[in-house]
């Protein structure tokens, strides 16, 4: 029986109206910013606007692919996120008279720390196994927000991803078998009475290559390719050297010969849009491969591994093909200009951006109007999110 294959056909991507240089961080922590630039492989982070959030970015990344290639067909829409609006109500569902999403589609939110993304990737192949005809919208959405003066502060950052999964892609086919993991582990975690995530670093290190490892081993226990086929390896990424750290680890943990040179060359081309996004948690893998896809040679026909992990813990690893022509649909200019667009951040205004307080009380709070975007979050009545376009 021959099997249909499945994958990203669209990849667009959108962060916020705002960035931190991470020397304007280091300078107020007296700090060498080297410890940020090198350290962590941080260089800027994205800080969203007053009224941005994470249905804005949403938006932003999923009306590219609408435009491009219509609503028919898309019966589900996924939207992971770990930054939720509403304890109730999917995110996505507001996008509906945001961006003209179908109504006849499932619409459904996904949540597990930084794996979410992953998951809806996965379920969203699997429908499309059982019909072809259908396509998919996954969107990973994020803004990774820490308490200040904190460890994780420096790891922050806002993205969001919106993937166009269907039958015979044109960007990336999924290929099998996947290998899992998971763990109970409290590494990182938010509290409903929190807006800022909590985190253990050296236990969420740890857990992570850890994860890694694991769920490569159960890759290899199921079928898949060796280490030596990929052409290139795309982790999540919490800051980029993580991504460095963990495939240092897998290449030991597996008694491969490890050095500099070989590492970069499997991770370099993942982390140069994340250098200066920060963490986007379920959007961080899919941007590592957006850059990827924009800026290595040709990839025509290689193996490109995808290692996913949400703490907590859960972890995949899968392979997938890059297709013939994938080029023609990849969205560069774009993806740079969203980056190169936003408007750098004194720290006094950042610091007063990051200790807003969403109102609470259910009367009309007008949102300061910042965002350039297209669209904004105008105001919070009645307990009720207004959006609009400008």
């Amino acid at each position: 029986m021959t099997t249909t294959p499945v994958g990203i056909h669209d990849l667009s991507f959108a962060t916020t109206h705002y960035a931190l240089d991470h020397a304007v961080l280091a300078e107020r922590l007296s700090v060498d910013r080297d410890k940020f630039y090198l350290g962590i492989g941080q260089e800027k982070m994205s800080v969203a606007a007053a009224d941005e959030d994470i249905v804005t970015i949403a938006a932003a990344a999923a009306a590219p692919i609408l435009e491009r290639h219509g609503t028919d067909n898309i019966r589900t829409v996924l939207l992971a996120t770990e930054t939720g609006v509403d304890q109730s109500k999917a995110a996505a569902l507001y996008l509906h008279s945001l961006i003209g999403l179908p109504n006849a589609a499932r619409v459904v939110e996904l949540k597990q720390a930084c794996y979410g993304g992953t998951a809806g990737l996965q379920f969203a192949a699997g429908l499309i196994a059982r019909d072809p005809a259908q396509r998919v919208l996954v969107i990973a959405a994020d803004i990774a927000k820490y308490e200040l003066d904190s460890p994780g502060e420096p790891t922050q950052g806002a993205a969001a991803v919106a993937m166009l999964i269907s039958a015979d892609p044109a960007i990336l086919r999924l290929d099998t078998p996947s290998g899992l993991y998971s763990a109970d582990i409290m590494d990182f975690w938010r509290p409903n009475y929190r807006t800022a995530a909590i985190v253990d670093g050296k236990t969420s290190v740890n857990a992570y290559q850890k994860a890694a490892q694991e769920a490569w081993s159960d890759y290899r226990r199921q079928g898949g390719r060796e280490l030596s086929e990929f052409a290139a390896f795309c982790y999540h990424q919490p800051f980029t050297k993580m991504a460095y750290k963990a495939h240092r680890h897998l290449l030991e943990s597996q008694g491969h010969s490890v050095d500099a040179a070989r590492i970069a060359a499997a991770i370099d081309d993942t982390t140069i849009y994340n250098r200066t996004v920060g963490n986007s948690y379920t959007a961080s893998l899919y941007l590592g491969l957006a850059s990827l896809l924009d800026h290595a040679g040709d990839l025509t026909g290689e193996a490109l591994a995808m290692i996913s992990y949400g703490s907590g813990s859960v972890a995949e690893f899968f392979g997938a093909t890059v297709q013939p022509g994938y080029r023609e649909h990849l969205r560069t200019e774009a993806n740079r200009a969203a980056i190169e667009s936003r408007e750098l951040l004194d720290y006094d205004r950042y610091r007063e951006l990051h200790e807003a307080v969403s109102p609470t009380d259910g009367a009309y709070h007008a949102m300061p109007e910042q965002t350039r975007r297209p669209l904004r979050l105008a105001a919070v009545s009645g307990h009720k999110r207004i959006y609009e376009f400008r």
